[in-house]
C-alpha cells in the first residue's frame, strides 16, 4: 500500500513552516500576479526562503502559474519560469498550453502539474497532458470516486494524480467563474476573486408589464446565501482514496491562517498514517472532531461518493467557527513561563487546547495566570494590539516552537 503525499497551501513562510511542522509532505504557493490567489502570493525573496527551508527538511514546494494568459503577460511568465528554475522549485502548477510550452523550452527539468483549472475529467484528457510533458494532473472536483479510479487505471504509471480532499468549493465549474469580474471588477481567473458567491443576496421579482414595480420575494434564513457552497471534507473517505492509488491529497486554502493549516493538516496527517498502519481500525470520527473545531462552514463530500448529491449548499453563509478560535503560537517554552504569540484576546480563566503535531489528541488546560512579556507584570487579560505581540503563560506540557494553541469560546 503506497502512502499518498499530503499537500498543503501556504501563503507565507510562517504558514509553510506550520504546514510542514504538522505533517505536510509538500506545500503549494503562488508568486507575482500569475497565480489564482493574488492576495496570497509570496514575493520572490520569501519564495526563495520557503524553498530553501523546505529542501533543508526534505520537503517539496510547488508554485502556481495557473492563470489563462494573454500575450501581454508572457514576458513576465518567461522571467518567472527562469527564476523558478534557478530556485530549483519542485514543480510548476499550470493550466495554459502556452505556458507549458514555455516551461518545456526554458526549464525542461521542472515537473509540470496540470491545474484543476484545466478541468481534467477523463483518462483521455489526462493522457493528452501526459503526452505534452505533464508529470501530474490535478483532477476536477466534479469527479466521483469511480471516475477517479477509472482514470488512474487507464493512464500511464508515470502520470501522477492529485485530488482535493478538504477546503472551499468554487460556485463555478472548477473555478471557471466570471461572477467576481462582473460584480466587483476583480477577475477570478487572474487571481483576484472577490468571492461574490459568498455574499448575501436579497431576491426580487419585477412585473413584466409594469417596469419598475419591484417586489421582494419573502425568504427565510435559508434563502439568502443562494450561491454559497459548503466546504469539501473527505476525511471519511481516506481508506478508499488511499486504496485507489491517488498520488497526492490536496488541502485548499492559501488565504487561510497558520492556525487553520496546523489543525487541518494535523487531522489528515494522522488519518492517513493511522489507516496505513492499521487499516482495520480506521475511525474517521476522531479526526472529524478536530476538523469541526476549525470549520467556518458546514462540510460536504460534494460529488466524491454520489454524483447526485444535493447536500452542498451553505444556507447560513458562516465565516467563523462558533466554538473555537485561534489562541496563539508557542514561541519559546519555559517550565514556568512560556512565551506565546497571541492570535486573539486572552484572559485568565480561558479554556485552551494545545494542538500537538502528529497526535490527534490535544492537551487541554486553563489559563491561570498571564504575564506581560516585556515587564513581567501580571495581567488579567491581553488584546493583540500589534502584529506579533506576545504574552507569557504556563503551559502544561513541554511545547515546541510553532505549536498552535486554540481557545474555546
Amino acid at each position: 500500500m503506497n502512502k499518498p503525499e499530503l499537500l498543503a497551501p501556504a501563503g507565507s513562510l510562517e504558514k509553510a513552516k506550520a504546514a510542514f511542522l504538522y505533517g505536510a509532505d509538500a506545500i503549494y504557493c503562488g508568486t507575482g500576479s500569475l497565480s489564482l490567489r493574488s492576495r496570497a502570493d509570496v514575493d520572490d525573496d520569501e519564495l526563495a526562503k520557503v524553498i530553501e527551508y523546505a529542501h533543508s527538511i526534505g520537503k517539496k514546494v510547488y508554485t502556481t502559474i495557473n492563470i489563462y494568459a494573454p500575450d501581454t503577460v508572457y514576458e513576465d511568465i518567461i522571467k518567472q519560469v527562469k527564476m523558478l528554475n534557478k530556485l530549483a522549485v519542485d514543480a510548476i502548477i499550470v493550466s495554459d498550453g502556452g505556458i507549458i510550452d514555455i516551461i518545456n523550452d526554458i526549464a525542461p527539468d521542472i515537473p509540470i502539474h496540470i491545474s484543476t483549472q484545466a478541468n481534467t475529467l477523463s483518462a483521455h484528457s489526462a493522457n493528452f497532458w501526459y503526452k505534452n510533458g505533464a508529470k501530474r494532473v490535478i483532477l476536477s472536483r466534479e469527479m466521483n470516486k469511480s471516475e477517479i479510479k477509472y482514470l488512474i487505471d487507464n493512464t500511464p504509471q508515470g502520470l501522477e494524480t492529485e485530488i482535493f480532499i478538504h477546503g472551499a468549493i468554487c460556485w463555478a465549474y472548477s473555478g471557471r467563474c466570471y461572477l467576481s469580474d462582473f460584480m466587483a471588477s476583480r477577475n477570478a481567473n487572474l487571481g483576484d476573486c472577490a468571492q461574490s458567491c459568498r455574499w448575501e443576496y436579497n431576491m426580487y421579482i419585477e412585473e413584466k408589464n409594469n417596469p419598475g414595480n419591484i417586489m421582494p420575494i419573502d425568504e427565510d434564513k435559508n434563502g439568502t446565501y443562494v450561491l454559497s457552497s459548503k466546504d469539501l471534507c473527505l476525511i471519511k473517505r481516506i481508506p478508499e482514496i488511499v486504496e485507489m492509488g491517488v498520488t497526492s491529497l490536496k488541502i485548499e486554502g492559501r488565504l487561510k491562517s497558520a492556525y487553520y493549516l496546523a489543525s487541518v493538516v494535523n487531522a489528515y496527517r494522522n488519518a492517513i498514517d493511522d489507516y496505513i498502519d492499521n487499516p482495520e481500525n480506521y475511525d474517521y470520527k476522531k479526526y472529524m472532531n478536530e476538523l469541526e473545531k476549525v470549520k467556518t462552514r458546514e462540510l460536504t463530500e460534494f460529488f466524491f461518493n454520489d454524483k447526485n448529491n444535493k447536500d452542498f449548499q451553505e444556507f447560513e453563509g458562516k465565516q467563523y467557527n462558533p466554538n473555537y478560535e485561534f489562541g496563539g503560537i508557542v514561541e519559546e517554552y519555559n517550565e514556568n513561563k512560556s512565551t506565546v504569540k497571541i492570535g486573539n484576546r486572552l484572559q485568565v480563566g480561558d479554556k485552551m487546547e494545545i494542538v500537538i503535531p502528529n497526535k490527534i489528541k490535544v492537551e487541554k488546560f486553563t489559563i491561570n495566570k498571564l504575564w506581560d512579556s516585556e515587564t513581567d507584570e501580571e495581567l488579567e487579560y491581553i488584546n493583540p494590539g500589534r502584529l506579533g505581540q506576545t504574552v507569557k503563560m504556563h503551559l502544561p506540557i513541554k511545547s515546541e516552537n510553532g505549536w498552535v494553541i486554540r481557545r474555546k469560546k
